[in-house]
């Protein structure tokens, strides 16, 4: 099926969709960095495109069979304000549904492949996410929705709400429940598997985050079994948590005396747009993610992530990994969009 790229950012949808077999025919996005890697990775000649969502008009779109778009975040997330819906970029989801209530009938996509936080559930009592189903019924959607969790397939704990919209009449096939995995905790992917083998340099030694380096916090030490390990002050009773080589250290706030959680095993806590984690190495340093690694944090070709940095600088490739959706979380979506026998 021909797929719109709302939202577009780095093209975590476009690439999990092309994977399933779904055809890209234009993208928005409106930050001119992210624009530059998406027009860097994707082959985007003779595609439709647009920067701003509000300035578009429902008579410019390609049609498409699927609309893409994790609106923005930034009013929803507990990381934010909590302004929900009444926040300026968060709204931009109305902005969508504007476009196609202005559509006909027979030129609205057949499904609505939406993403945001986990909090976009609960924020303002839940209230937000009942606008927000009203919303999509006023305009035919029935929807469906589920949290999914990056660490199911990928080393960084990540869940975001999905929602699958389906437009009445069109014979949509049901999507949720995706089949989880049977793997234990300890079988998952561990942040190992995406370490950088030719990392050194920038990102060696002098780059760690020592006890000088976050005002002591961090202190390294050898266990009662003599294994060694690296103790973060966390405000818990015990005062501190324990990290071993592959840990994620999260470096955010490091002087905060109310932060905990710091330390997630074997796993990357959930990317942001900042360089906010690092990993303990073998050597019980711990030292910042590189780009690249995030990169493949969230499910992207080495490949890729070259023809990014090509064009963008390392503070933007963060960033753009922190706002991007994780590929395979996608793709395992995707393979299941077809029209066929919607189950409602």
């Amino acid at each position: 099926m021909k797929f719109l790229d709302l939202f577009a950012g780095i093209g975590g949808f476009r690439s999990g969709l092309e994977m399933a077999g779904h055809e890209c025919v234009g993208f928005v996005e409106i930050d001119k960095f992210a624009r530059r890697s998406y027009r860097a990775i994707y082959d985007t000649e003779g595609e439709w495109t647009a920067h701003d969502i509000r300035a578009v008009r429902a008579s410019e779109l390609p049609r498409a069979d699927i609309w893409t778009f994790g609106f923005p975040c930034q009013d929803i997330s507990v990381a934010g304000k909590q302004k929900g819906f009444a926040g300026k970029r968060s709204s931009l989801f109305f902005t969508v549904t504007s476009l196609i209530r202005d559509l006909e009938e027979e030129d609205r996509p057949s499904i609505l492949l939406i993403e945001n936080v986990k909090n976009l559930l609960s924020i303002n009592g839940g209230w937000d996410f009942l606008k927000l189903q009203i919303e999509l019924d006023e305009i035919g959607y029935d929807i469906e929705w589920d949290v999914l969790d990056t660490a199911e397939v990928l080393p960084q704990h990540r869940e975001r709400v999905y929602i699958v919209g389906h437009l009445r009449g069109r014979g949509t096939r049901k999507v949720f429940p995706i089949r989880r995995s049977n793997k234990k905790a300890s079988n998952r992917p561990r942040i190992m598997r995406v370490f950088d083998g030719r990392n050194s340099g920038t990102y060696g030694s002098q780059d760690v985050v020592s006890p000088e380096g976050i005002t002591g916090t961090l202190n390294t030490m050898s266990g009662g079994n003599r294994e060694p390990k690296v103790l973060v002050k966390e405000a818990t009773k015990m005062g501190y948590a324990e990290g071993y080589e592959g840990d994620s250290i999260n470096i955010s706030q490091p002087n905060s005396k109310t932060r905990r959680g710091r330390v997630d095993k074997q796993v990357a806590n959930t990317l942001e747009t900042g360089i906010n984690q690092g990993v303990v190495t073998e050597e019980l340093f711990i030292r910042k993610l590189t780009p690249l690694e995030c990169w493949r944090l969230q499910g992207f070709t080495d490949e890729q992530f070259y023809k990014a940095q090509a064009v963008n600088s390392n503070s933007q490739l963060y960033k753009q990994a922190g706002n991007s959706v994780s590929v395979p979380v996608v793709y395992a979506v995707a393979k299941h969009l077809k029209i066929g026998s919607y189950d409602g």
